[in-house]
């Protein structure tokens, strides 16, 4: 690759980013072969091969569900332990990682033939719960939100075409229908998954509601969070995308940190020890256990991760087995219910 070294002085590539992008290219263009550093990138099924790629496949509830048409394509299945929704979204080749119209109307298509299916008015959530799904439409002449395009805000797909909303409305309707009446084994696991999401979503109501209550009257009186000025939520400000918070290993670690930020941008949260290993909990767990509670009214997730209060979330522990400990408990809590 040509360079001008008078012009890029400092820098270096980093080939796991490039390398995802690449991976991408060849799930949205099946039999192309990309050569990277001796390896090669290919890909036969597109966005089937996307999701078993980056999913556990004995983690799948059931077979990815794979739909193509002439200017879109989508892949879905349910996780069998995941609770967060997943979805990879495109347009016309580009990542859209914040999604846009067309996810928004995916995930509108997905609860609505459902329902249609079974005849049952479920609970979008319910729905939605686990999904491991992706989709990529063509547009003619896209509009983005933004320069890096990564997010979609065209409401047409233009020419003679419905809107997006309608066009992948009715093809999701279609043939996401047709192959649940062709594969009633998976129609089946499907609304098992649905009923068990209804049931302990209900179960967790009362529960949600103590775990409110007891987090406002925890947050009068406790120190464990110390919050900064700017929030990820606060569109207008420019420094929004600044803003972190650390999450460390005790008072005194916590200590340290706050002395030493910048309170405008950055917030620390101090856990009082180990948490709980929450792998293959429920949810349930979350609003029992205080810390996990208080740490996600900490971070604004517990309706959707949409209301994350930071851009940024930094594990700081001591660099020793103990804190190696933490960090991975940690990173277990989010993969277990916030993986997106």
């Amino acid at each position: 690759m040509f360079r001008d070294e008078s012009i890029f002085k400092n820098y270096k590539y980093r080939n796991e980013y490039v390398e995802r992008m690449l991976k991408n290219y060849v799930y949205l263009n099946p039999g192309l072969t990309i050569v990277f550093n001796g390896e090669k990138f290919h890909s036969e099924n597109g966005l089937k091969d996307l999701l078993e790629d980056n999913n556990n496949v004995d983690d799948m509830l059931y077979p990815v569900i794979h739909l193509k048409g002439d200017d879109i394509e989508v892949a879905i299945t349910h996780s069998k332990t995941q609770y967060s929704e997943e979805y990879h979204s495109f347009v016309n080749g580009q990542h859209t990682t914040q999604g846009g119209t067309h996810q928004a109307a995916f995930r509108e298509a997905v609860v609505k033939t459902i329902r249609d299916f079974y005849g049952k008015n479920y609970d979008a959530s319910d729905v939605r719960k686990s999904i491991i799904s992706a989709i990529s439409i063509k547009v003619m002449e896209p509009v983005f939100e933004s320069q890096t395009k990564t997010k979609l805000g065209s409401t047409e797909m233009g020419g003679d075409f419905p809107t997006v909303r309608t066009y992948i409305n009715d093809f999701v309707g279609k043939y996401l229908d047709n192959y649940l009446h062709k594969n009633p084994e998976t129609a089946d696991k499907l609304q098992r998954k649905i009923i068990m999401a209804e049931k302990e979503r209900k179960e967790l109501s009362g529960i949600r509601k103590l775990a409110r209550d007891r987090a406002k009257k925890a947050s009068l009186h406790n120190k464990k969070l110390r919050d900064c000025r700017v929030h990820l939520g606060d569109m207008k400000n420019e420094r929004r995308l600044e803003s972190t918070l650390f999450i460390t290993e005790g008072d005194s670690a916590s200590g340290s940190i706050t002395k030493s930020r910048d309170v405008n941008t950055q917030a620390v949260f101090s856990l009082r020890g180990k948490p709980l290993n929450s792998y293959g909990m429920s949810k349930k767990i979350v609003y029992e256990n205080e810390e996990f509670n208080l740490l996600q009214a900490a971070l604004n997730i517990e309706e959707s991760m949409e209301d994350l209060r930071y851009n940024n979330i930094v594990i700081a522990t001591d660099a020793d087995v103990d804190g190696m400990h933490i960090r991975l408990l940690l990173i277990t809590f989010f993969l277990q219910f916030f993986r997106n």
